[in-house]
Parts: structure tokens; C-alpha cells; sequence
């Protein structure tokens, strides 16, 4: 289908970003649809919302020319539209409309792949489309009889598709807290693996697969679009001279996300929630690559991780940076301990990356005495399969270790 995008430049938004930059990533957004035809992109000043058009009279006029002379069939709106805008634009330009949100809720239903996300997914689909139920006068006919005067026709249906909604709704919240528990025993599982989990984030497209199968040498899809990754990959790494730790890649950040998604964001993000290392991956050549930080670092504290789990700061793409800029960002990495500047492509900057890691993830050891009960063979067993003990003595209480051990790993043992 032929589309085309249109950026609302409202100037009394304060928080409003650079239109051009906007309009590039709706459009970026649109051509992650296999089924769209994206042929270019408007972007439309606008001093203020019209509530009911959203646009003022001559600019829709305007626009219902090109969209015919371009042969038009679907435009997308890159911000929030009411269903009653909705309904007024589709009428005046006789095509579809789709807004922001709904445009990265049809990105998701198209790349989910696990249960899980394929329900979560339709749950925020629904909740989205229940917004949208408006007295559209379409259903004239009553679902029951009575005397008609509360409400007017139609409104009898829109609440009868609101209840089969809330019924599906309630039907997939049942399927999906079981696909949550099974979720929970997989982890639950990997918790009694003794290798810590470095989870990479960032904003969609910065290039998080890339650097991921570089450093596994996996398969995961890396391409140059949003959200090519939705689900999350974990592969098992062996850092040279360092640990084996678990390596997962999950779904990319993006700015304005809708409410109606932040439940599955925060589904597949389940492993950032409990890693031991987080590496925040940065498009360092994009033009709003500090706006896109932001935005994760938001994210990440409203999910509960921002202020608890170690993190390192990768600057990734430095192969596109011009000179200048690419001896700035190495200047300013040298000067901190948590910053990182790499190339997934060239491969720049990694073998530093992974000696970070696993700096970070192996501080200093900590030495101390424990006592174990003759009875508890399985925390015995765990401290030798680790390697940490030092001294091994017994007395009337139990076996007595002199260990020494990362704080991480005291921390396994006394949740055995």
C-alpha cells in the first residue's frame, strides 16, 4: 500500500523535537512494514491542535490534492490522534489513517515471535482499540428493546464491542499469566547457572544485534530498520581470560513509546530487570543520539534498573564519525572508567569492551569465614564447583571454610 507521513510540528509543545529528525524516524518507522509503500514525508507546522481536524481547513485541503495525485491509500501521522480526528481526516481524504501508536503496535504484531509477546502484543492492540470505539452512527440497530432514551443509536453497540473486547482481554490475561510462569521456571532455572547476565539496551537501531553476534558470533537479525529485534536472544559467551557469562540482546528504546506498550517492553525486558551488568548501546553518529539516551535512561527508571544495576556506556557506529568527531568521543572514553567507543562492524573498540566486562563483573574478592551444616551437602558442593575455597577445617558445628569470593557470588550463596 502507497503511504505517506506527516509530522505534526506543533509550536506551543514544549517538548516538541526537531521536526526534520522526527519526520526521518516516521518515516524509518513506516519502511519497518513489509506491507507499506512509504513514497515521502511532510512536515506540518501547526501553531496549535485543531480538536476536531487536528489540521486547520486550507492545509487538509492541500493535502487531500496530493494525496490523490500521488495516489495515496494510507497516511500516518506521526503523533497522537483522537478518534474523532481520526474519523474526520478519513472522512475528508476518503483513505486510512494511522497514528503513531498504532503504527509501532503494527510494527509489533509483525515481528513477535514468542508467545509471549505475540499476546502481549494483542492485549495492547485491544486496549488500543478500544480507544478508538467512537458513536460513529454505523450501528443503528438496538441490541435490546426499551424505550430509547438512554443513549442515543448506535451507542448500544459501541458497548457491546466494548464488552466482547474486555472479554478477549480477559481471555488472553489468563493464557498469557501462564506463558509468565513458564517464563518464571526458565529463569528461575538460569538463576542456579552460575554465570552473570550482561544485558544490552538502547534505542531501536543503534545497532545492539550487530554488536551481539559479533561478540557470540550468532545469527540474530541485524538490520539497517526499527525494531528489527523485538523478542529478546540470550546466547552464552566465554570472554578470553575473563567469565562465561550470558549475553542478551533485547528490544530497542524509542522515544513517545505508547502507554499501551510499556506492559510488553516491560515483559521482554524481564532479563534487564535481573542482570548483573547492563551495557546501554549508543547510535554515537545520530543527530539526536543525546535526546535517544535520554529517553532510554527514562525507560530503564521507570522499569526499576536505572539506579540498581552496573551499567556501561557503549558508543557504537564510531565508523561513521568524521575524524574530528570520532578523536572526541576516544578522548572523552578515555577520560572514564564506564564509556566505551566501538564499531560492531570493524570490530573497533570491542576486545576493550569485553575486558570491561569482565572487570566489572570480577572486582575485587572478598575473603571470609563461613560455617556449612554436615547436613547441607548441596551449598558444600556449590563452593567447590566455584573454585573459591581457600581452607577447609570441621568441628562440632559443621565445616568450616575460609573463602574468597566476589560479592556476586556471596550473594548466590546465601540465596541457595
Amino acid at each position: 500500500m502507497r503511504a505517506w507521513v506527516l509530522h505534526p510540528d506543533i509550536k506551543s509543545d514544549q517538548y516538541r523535537r526537531d521536526a526534520v529528525n522526527a519526520l526521518a524516524e516516521a518515516i524509518a518507522l513506516g519502511e519497518a512494514l513489509p506491507d507499506l509503500d512509504v513514497q515521502g514525508g511532510t512536515v506540518v507546522p501547526l501553531p496549535r491542535v485543531h480538536p476536531g481536524m487536528l489540521f486547520g481547513k486550507g492545509k487538509i485541503a492541500e493535502l487531500r490534492a496530493q494525496f490523490k495525485a500521488e495516489d495515496i491509500g494510507l497516511v500516518l501521522i506521526d503523533g497522537p490522534v483522537t478518534p474523532v480526528q481520526q474519523r474526520n481526516l478519513e472522512k475528508e481524504w476518503g483513505l486510512k489513517i494511522l497514528d503513531r501508536t498504532g503504527l509501532i503496535l503494527e510494527i509489533f504484531s509483525d515481528r513477535a515471535r514468542t508467545r509471549e509477546g505475540v499476546l502481549q502484543v494483542e492485549m495492547a492492540a485491544l486496549s488500543y482499540q478500544r480507544t478508538r470505539l467512537v458513536r460513529a452512527w454505523t450501528h443503528l440497530e438496538r441490541q435490546r428493546g426499551g424505550l430509547g432514551f438512554v443513549g442515543g443509536p448506535g451507542e448500544t453497540q459501541i458497548e457491546a464491542d466494548r464488552r466482547a473486547i474486555d472479554d478477549q482481554l480477559a481471555r488472553l490475561r489468563k493464557q498469557l499469566s501462564k506463558v509468565v510462569k513458564t517464563r518464571e521456571l526458565h529463569r528461575a532455572a538460569r538463576a542456579k547457572v552460575p554465570f552473570p547476565v550482561v544485558a544490552l539496551v538502547g534505542y531501536t537501531n543503534a545497532g545492539k544485534s550487530t554488536l551481539f553476534n559479533r561478540v557470540t558470533g550468532a545469527d540474530v537479525m541485524a538490520k539497517d530498520m526499527l525494531f528489527a529485534t523485538l523478542d529478546p536472544t540470550m546466547r552464552r559467551l566465554e570472554i578470553e581470560d575473563g567469565p562465561e557469562v550470558i549475553l542478551s540482546d533485547t528490544v530497542g528504546f524509542i522515544s513517545d513509546l505508547p502507554t499501551q506498550l510499556v506492559a510488553a517492553f516491560r515483559a521482554t525486558l524481564e532479563e534487564v530487570l535481573d542482570a548483573d551488568l547492563i551495557l546501554h548501546v549508543r547510535d554515537i553518529s545520530h543527530a539526536e543520539t543525546e535526546e535517544q539516551a535520554k529517553d532510554v535512561m527514562a525507560i530503564l527508571a521507570d522499569l526499576g534498573v536505572a539506579e540498581t544495576a552496573p551499567m556501561l556506556e557503549v558508543w557504537n557506529k564510531a565508523d561513521l564519525l568524521d575524524e574530528a568527531g570520532h578523536d572526541a568521543a576516544i578522548a572523552q572514553a578515555q577520560r572514564s572508567d564506564t564509556l566505551h567507543v566501538v564499531s560492531a562492524i570493524t570490530g573497533e573498540g570491542v576486545a576493550a569492551l569485553l575486558d570491561a566486562i569482565t572487570s566489572t563483573l570480577e572486582p575485587d574478592r572478598l575473603r571470609e569465614t563461613i560455617t556449612v551444616p554436615y547436613t547441607d551437602g548441596k551449598s558444600r558442593a556449590w563452593l567447590f564447583e566455584e573454585g573459591v575455597i581457600e581452607d577447609e577445617s570441621a568441628d562440632e558445628n559443621g565445616y568450616q571454610f575460609t573463602v574468597s569470593w566476589t560479592a556476586r557470588q556471596a550473594k548466590q550463596f546465601r540465596s541457595l
